[in-house]
């Protein structure tokens, strides 16, 4: 396991952001390391992404940058060039597996079916996306999954909601989840610093 890995999965809650104004992307670093999150994923959503991750990997150093929604190499290119040690894909191919291993980057490649989670697994990796989560019952794939496949341990994305945090993270192959609420676009965009740092406290839960 690689250390973006190990530091991203060390975040039981992971938020998965879009933003507007890069701007906002430094206070919203340093919001959700005063409430104990030391990840982010930045989605590559809008024209201003590479332009956020920038500024958190280079004023915000102890935040984890990752970079989300990487579709394919040159994506993975304009990431690192902005300083993002991980990126994270929904999907995964072998243009993503080759060109992260070529440009040194950790992949977070996203699965959905025991044929693309046996890609990743035969290329090395055993940390996974499970996405879209809420659309393909995700608690139950990953049950499923952990008879076959022991070694694999996924983040479960896609419309977990807050109730549901404790039910996913109960599972021993789903070490964290990543959700858009804790810290949701119109936060950022308002500066509604005090509402995101809530929002982030609310998700630390008992450890297992």
């Amino acid at each position: 396991m690689s250390e973006a890995i190990r530091r991203f999965f060390g975040n039981p809650v992971i938020p998965v952001v879009v933003i507007d104004d890069a701007a906002q992307a430094v206070p919203l670093a340093e919001t959700l390391l005063d409430a104990g999150i030391s990840a982010i994923e930045i989605t590559l959503r809008t024209p201003q992404a590479l332009a956020a991750m920038e500024a958190i990997a280079k004023q915000v150093p102890a935040m984890q940058l990752t970079a989300g929604t990487a579709l394919n190499r040159h994506h993975l290119q304009q990431v690192k060039d902005a300083g993002a040690e991980l990126v994270v894909s929904p999907g995964i191919s072998t243009e993503l597996l080759e060109g992260a291993r070529e440009l040194g980057l950790a992949l977070l490649p996203g699965i959905a079916t025991a044929s693309e989670l046996m890609l990743g697994l035969n290329a090395g990796l055993t940390h996974f996306k499970l996405f879209p989560a809420s659309a393909i019952n995700g608690i139950a794939l990953a049950k499923a999954f952990a008879g076959p496949f022991p070694e694999a341990r996924f983040c479960c994305t896609g419309g977990i909601t807050e109730a549901e945090l404790p039910v996913y993270l109960a599972e021993a192959n789903i070490p964290s989840v990543g959700v858009s609420w804790l810290a949701a676009r119109p936060a950022i965009a308002a500066g509604r610093w005090d509402e995101i740092r809530a929002a982030a406290l609310r998700s630390k839960l008992p450890n297992r």
